[in-house]
């Protein structure tokens, strides 16, 4: 990018500083170099593409745990500009304090990495934390505010301050997200006040983040969503002495996604202007930036209209002017100059377009034109699928698109059958054939339906035997379709026992084909731990689609294959033995031990507050509108293998465009499927009187009579002086306090989901299919969301006066939690059957267990509620044998039972 003129915006910061005169303080920053920011800084370029919410590529890399190829990513961003680097591992799937501290240590190990100061950003203090304690340089806090009050405000900040970090303060308070001038002005002043004043925090230290908001959206509340950031960018500035002002710019042009033309105008000119005003530091993509003096006057016009709010019809004129700008999205839309192309060409268009509308006319006339039927399959249609094989390999092509593929190809194959069938012998030669099961007892199969697409489109022939399927099954429909390769699906903890034992069992009948392994509970640890010694021929984990081709493609290349399962054997040797030499350096206490150092609460002044409505609930006709608020779509875009935070990955420059038309698929879908009422949610739900009884033991009553006892479990880790060893029934009040305490279970289900599928499968669409499965397990979850704010502020009653957005509902700010049997908190499964026989769940709503307790329908959620304000979100980590003995003991089931259930954490595992 040059400058011309002086009105390249990202240059543009001195103007400010010329205004405010001497006596400023500047902000120092620091990794092995200094960055101080003063009158004579440019404007400083955050780099974010170390961050797994903002980099599908970094996530990917932190999950295999192949942080040196993630180091790549920083040292790329530092090459590239980026002043700061912005380093986030917030994900459900990673320990993010874990992979924090690691990568930050990593970091500090290459000189042309950490000479730039470090952004540590994270929702979760202690992830915050841990990076600050081993954070090199001065380094800043992404981010903290007031929404949770000033007390929670307060005490971060001194912690931030006694680390000697820089902060990015949020514009936002315990009312939500500032949204207009005023209040944006309101909340930064109060922040101001209270940081400097109360905390006695560097002024200069402070950062704020004023919201960059959408404009052109044709709300009228959004109109000036702009000029409001910049006119209060420039208040701030101007009378909170020293502070700097930082965002998100991409943002502001969220509207014109796809449209880059417009948006590298709307990104320079908001630049421009906001820079002038005293923005001076913020996350800006450098691909979409244009000189102000180089964007053409006519649009320059109309983004200035936008941006600066200075006609009523701004939008209006920029959105008909933005249709003759390159790149629009509604020229894209209309664009049917590909029909005027080859036939190999068009066919080729729509199936890496995914376009079904004249797939079957092109089809025929390449059936008139070649010497039999299956020449079309092997001739065209490959030559396009090898296309969208190659893009998709590549990076250029992405899960959503390719399942849309599948849909063509398969329309194709299917009018062509006929044809083919009628001619004796013919016979489509596939580059191999595979078996797909998800194991016996789990009943989740998104994950394996992608992929069984993902190698149809290859040219892969998939066996599918869907879900619930026992290993003798597995093994005899292998050897009957001579299958090439095997790929084992799961999603619950004891669908891995269930891969280890089919292993054993490959082993012991002489089985040669490779063992693919798949799921969200499986891992290149358990895999190479527990799966890998037990068959000796090769066994591979795939986490995600885009790998299972090539994965596929090295096993059954005949001149390589040898070679690559050697490499593969001898990688997970070396990670096994790292891996258990690893979990022997960490300590482990007794678990009388533990117990003595469990969180302590004062149940003489902690609030217990009696439920509304003891008793069991069932929840009556419920409409999925209700739900609509409630859902979280950060994971519908991860199983689709789209990784990004909401909205933000709309905008995505990667993945923003199919992430889009992804979503507004699925809100097509959610608008049919309520219109019609096609999926039914129901739930159950109980509160009850509580104790807890022997230190780990919850005991459930109605009427001073006891009905019912939950197993917790206890952490055993070693932790330094002060800190405790956490079990879910330090929550509850002992029954030696005299007190009486109260907790709940539920369990909700969304009902058709199954059939919905069936139906869009026998349809041959595949993509609809599986869209279906994900929506339902979102409402699924949505549900859940929507019954425990029922529970808290109604049911329950102890939080009646809370107003969260959806959010800080997704974030998990509310009062109280709602673990699960299975999530870290409480691992183990078995306390399911407690929480069906306490609610009659499968008589009240049908909801059932399978013989590894999942939960069916798959598009459910089970769980408990506490209401104490002190319970908390907790990993259970490692537990030793002491501690299975005393739980076999507690629960009146044999120590091997209880090992099978438990043994994921087993420390000696």
């Amino acid at each position: 990018m040059r400058n011309k003129n002086d009105k390249d915006p990202i240059k543009k910061v001195s103007s400010f500083w010329g205004e405010v005169g001497v006596g400023k303080k500047y902000m120092r920053l620091s990794g092995l170099e200094p960055l101080v920011l003063n009158e004579n800084s440019n404007f400083i370029n955050v780099g974010e593409r170390t961050n797994v919410a903002g980099s599908r590529k970094f996530l990917r890399l932190i999950k295999e745990e192949k942080f040196d190829e993630a180091l790549d990513i920083a040292r790329h961003q530092v090459d590239g500009g980026a002043q700061i680097i912005d380093i986030n591992m917030d994900d459900g799937l990673i320990d993010g304090k874990e992979s924090m501290v690691r990568f930050l240590n990593l970091i500090a190990a290459e000189p042309d990495i950490c000479r730039v100061p470090i952004m540590i950003d994270s929702s979760k203090w202690e992830i915050i934390e841990a990076g600050l304690q081993v954070v090199q340089g001065k380094s800043v806090v992404n981010s903290i505010s007031l929404k949770e009050g000033e007390e929670k405000f307060i005490w971060e900040a001194k912690q931030i301050k006694r680390y000697g970090a820089a902060v990015v303060v949020m514009a936002f308070d315990e009312v939500g997200q500032a949204d207009n001038y005023e209040r944006r002005i309101e909340i930064s002043k109060r922040s101001y006040d209270v940081l400097v004043n109360k905390v006695g925090f560097p002024s200069e230290d402070i950062i704020f983040d004023l919201n960059i908001f959408p404009v052109a959206t044709g709300m009228e509340e959004h109109r000036r969503n702009a000029i409001d950031f910049i006119e209060a960018t420039r208040w701030v500035r101007e009378n909170l002495p020293n502070v700097s002002v930082s965002g998100g710019v991409s943002n502001v042009s969220f509207s014109f996604r796809g449209n880059d033309g417009v948006r590298e105008a709307m990104h320079s000119v908001f630049l421009y202007y906001a820079i002038q005003a005293g923005m001076n530091m913020g996350i800006v993509n450098p691909a979409l930036l244009e000189v102000y003096d180089d964007i053409p006057k006519d649009l320059l016009e109309h983004v200035e209209d936008v941006i600066l709010d200075r006609r009523d019809d701004a939008t209006e004129r920029l959105l008909d002017f933005a249709e003759t700008v390159k790149g629009s999205k509604v020229e894209k839309t209309v664009d049917l100059s590909w029909r005027e192309n080859s036939l190999q060409e068009r066919i080729t268009h729509a199936l890496v377009k995914g376009i079904d509308a004249y797939i079957i006319e092109d089809v025929e006339q390449a059936r008139q034109e070649a010497e039999k039927p299956i020449d079309v399959i092997e001739g065209h249609l490959m030559i396009g699928m090898n296309v969208v094989g190659d893009l998709f390999g590549a990076g250029k092509m992405f899960l959503p698109q390719v399942v849309k593929s599948a849909r063509v190809m398969k329309k194709a194959v299917g009018y062509l059958n006929p044809f083919i069938e009628a001619e004796k012998g013919e016979k489509q030669e596939a580059l191999g054939k595979v078996l797909m099961a998800t194991v016996k007892g789990d009943v989740h199969d998104i994950g394996k339906n992608i992929v069984s697409v993902v190698l149809g489109c290859n040219n892969y022939e998939i066996v599918d035997l869907g879900v619930m399927v026992p290993p003798e099954k597995i093994i005899s429909e292998a050897k009957e379709h001579n299958v090439d390769a095997i790929g084992l699906s799961g999603l619950i903890t004891p669908s891995l026992d269930e891969m280890v034992y089919l292993a054993k069992e490959m082993e012991r009948q002489n089985f040669s084909v490779p063992l693919l392994i798949g799921g969200a509970t499986t891992s290149k640890a358990h895999t190479a731990v527990k799966i890998d010694p037990q068959y000796k021929n090769a066994v591979v984990h795939v986490n995600d689609a885009s790998r299972a081709v090539t994965v596929v493609g090295d096993l059954l290349n005949k001149k390589t294959s040898h070679e690559y399962v050697a490499k593969l054997k001898k990688d997970y040797d070396e990670f096994r033995e790292k891996f258990l030499k690893r979990g022997k350096e960490k300590s482990y206490i007794p678990i009388e031990e533990a117990r003595n150092k469990k969180y302590s609460i004062d149940w003489e002044t902690s609030e217990i507050v009696k439920p509304n409505e003891l008793g069991i609930q069932k929840l009556k006709q419920l409409s999925l509108k209700e739900l609509l608020p409630f859902i979280d779509w950060k994971p519908f875009f991860i199983s689709w293998d789209l990784h990004g935070k909401f909205p933000e990955i709309l905008t995505d420059e990667v993945v923003g465009e199919q992430a889009t038309q992804l979503y507004e698929d699925a809100q097509a879908m959610i608008k049919q499927i309520v219109a019609k009422q096609l999926l039914k949610p129901k739930a159950v739900f109980g509160l009850f009187e509580a104790n807890t009884i022997n230190d780990d033991d919850i005991s459930i009553q109605k009427k001073g009579r006891e009905i019912a006892v939950f197993r917790t479990l206890r952490q055993q880790l070693k932790k330094r002086e002060g800190i405790p060893n956490i079990a879910l029934s330090d929550f509850i009040a002992p029954k030696e306090t005299g007190k009486t305490d109260y907790m709940g279970a539920f369990c909700v289900g969304i009902f058709g989901a199954q059939e919905l599928a069936t139906y869009y499968k026998e349809k041959e669409d595949d993509y609809n299919s599986i869209m279906a499965q994900a929506i339902a397990d979102r409402f699924a979850e949505a549900f859940a969301e929507y019954l425990h704010k029922q529970v808290r502020t109604k049911h329950w009653g102890y939080a009646s006066d809370e107003n969260l957005s959806n959010e800080e509902l997704i974030k998990e700010t509310y009062k109280g939690i709602r673990p699960a049997p299975g999530y870290p908190a409480c691992p183990d499964h078995l306390e399911k059957e407690t929480i069906w026989e306490l609610l009659d769940v499968e008589k009240l709503i049908g909801v059932t267990l399978t013989e590894s307790l999942a939960m069916w329908p798959a598009a459910a959620v089970s769980g408990y509620y506490f209401g104490n304000p002190e319970a908390k979100y907790f990993g259970l980590g490692k537990i030793t044998d002491d501690q299975v003995t005393d739980y076999a003991t507690r629960k009146g089931i044999g120590k091997d039972k209880a090992r099978k259930w438990l043994h994921p954490n087993l420390a000696e595992e």
